[in-house]
C-alpha cells in the first residue's frame, strides 16, 4: 500500500513488489490518497522526485524502470477512486494497466494477505 506523495516510499515500495514477484509471490499494489501519483503516468510529481535521477546515476533502478517490471512480472496495481479525485487525477491520467478500485475492493482482494505500508 502507497499511502503518501513521497518518491523515496513510493520506490522502495516498488522495489519490494519486484523482489517478491522474484520469488514467486502474489503482489497487489493499492495507492490510495495521494499516494495515487506513484501509479499516474506523470509520476514525477511524487515529492522528492529529483532523487530518481540521482538513484539511477549510482546504477539504482529508476521509478519508471521498477513499476514497468512490477507490472509486467505480473503484480495488480490499483488507485483508488477517490484519492484520484483528492490528486486531481482521471483514470486516463495513470500508467497503463492500472486498475481504478475503491478500498473495499482492494480489501476484499487482498484478504488475508500480509499487508505492507509505504
Amino acid at each position: 500500500m502507497i499511502c503518501g506523495p513521497d518518491w523515496c516510499r513510493a520506490h522502495q515500495a516498488m522495489v519490494t513488489a519486484a523482489g517478491a514477484l522474484s520469488l514467486g509471490r502474489e503482489v497487489l499494489v493499492f495507492a490510495g490518497g495521494s499516494g495515487v501519483l506513484a501509479l499516474a503516468r506523470d509520476w514525477e510529481r511524487l515529492d522528492g522526485a529529483e532523487a530518481d535521477s540521482g538513484a539511477r546515476a549510482r546504477g539504482v533502478a529508476g521509478y519508471a524502470v521498477l513499476r514497468e517490471a512490477v507490472s509486467g512480472l505480473g503484480a495488480r496495481l490499483l488507485a483508488c477512486e477517490s484519492g484520484l479525485r483528492m490528486a486531481g487525477l482521471a483514470p486516463e491520467d495513470l500508467a497503463p494497466g492500472v486498475e481504478v478500485a475503491g478500498v473495499v475492493r482492494f480489501l476484499e482482494e487482498a484478504a488475508d494477505g500480509p499487508f505492507m505500508t509505504f
